[in-house]
């Protein structure tokens, strides 16, 4: 059996059978990609946008300029979400191709490795199309664009790592759909997507700015905008990698025990 390293030749062979099976429908979700948050972005973005002056929480740039980042970021998470959560339950207990792969010599990591590299692949195609739309838009600088969809994939890094390892164990899909409606949902509205987190009571604003989705919001607005401080980028940017990397080893753990055959 396959020790398992995220560039081992099976976790490749795992991460071209997810390409494999993108191919049927990766015209839809390029469709998708670029319509949504041409819509979006519309919609919130220049038409909320001119019901909401400036003042002192949005100086010197519009509502639009503020909310694209959090946006793109939290595009980012719910695309990880729907990635890593019916993918990995469906590969265990319903067209259980997980145990399948499990029984060649290709290990659990090696599985969750290749599974993994996919969903960031397609973070990263979200993110950037989202970063396309906002940049034609003038919503978003070009050279600033660049670590603003490098946010957006750290941030869907460290929710991959994290719902795999949960996903895996998960034993009934309505479980997955109140994780995302409850919790997935309740950050993407209150973590500072739409509005400062000043707007909010101050127990909610301590709550909101343990979420991870905060600290992406966060990292992916001052790049934007201007106003990241090498410190600020710091503590975000270590949250989203330690994130990242106890979900790494926890789901190791959780794909070992529930795939070992």
């Amino acid at each position: 059996m396959s020790t398992g390293t995220p560039l081992s030749a099976p976790a490749l062979r795992e991460l071209r059978y997810w390409l494999f099976r993108y191919r049927r429908t990766w015209r839809g979700t390029i469709v998708i990609n670029v319509v949504n948050p041409l819509l979006f972005l519309t919609a919130i973005g220049i038409g909320l946008g001119r019901l909401i002056t400036g003042g002192d929480a949005l100086p010197g740039y519009s509502y639009l300029e503020f909310v694209v980042p959090g946006l793109l970021v939290a595009a980012a998470m719910q695309t990880t979400y729907i990635e890593a959560a019916g993918p990995v339950f469906q590969s265990v207990r319903g067209r259980k191709n997980y145990l399948a792969a499990a029984a060649t010599p290709m290990s659990p990591s090696d599985i969750l490795y290749g599974h993994l590299l996919y969903i960031v692949i397609r973070v990263a195609t979200t993110a950037l199309a989202f970063g396309a739309v906002a940049a034609a838009m003038g919503a978003l600088p070009v050279g600033r664009g660049v670590l603003v969809v490098l946010s957006g994939v750290l941030v869907g890094a460290a929710f991959a790592t994290t719902v795999a390892a949960l996903a895996v164990t998960v034993k009934r899909a309505s479980t997955m759909q109140a994780i995302f409606r409850f919790v997935i949902m309740s950050m993407y509205m209150l973590s500072g997507t739409f509005f400062p987190l000043d707007d909010l009571t101050p127990a909610l604003r301590w709550l909101a700015q343990l979420t991870p989705l905060w600290h992406g919001v966060e990292l992916a607005r001052g790049f934007a905008l201007g106003t990241a401080t090498a410190g600020g980028v710091a503590v975000h940017t270590a949250y989203l990698l330690v994130m990242a990397l106890v979900g790494l080893l926890i789901a190791r753990r959780t794909f070992r025990k529930n795939l070992y055959v």
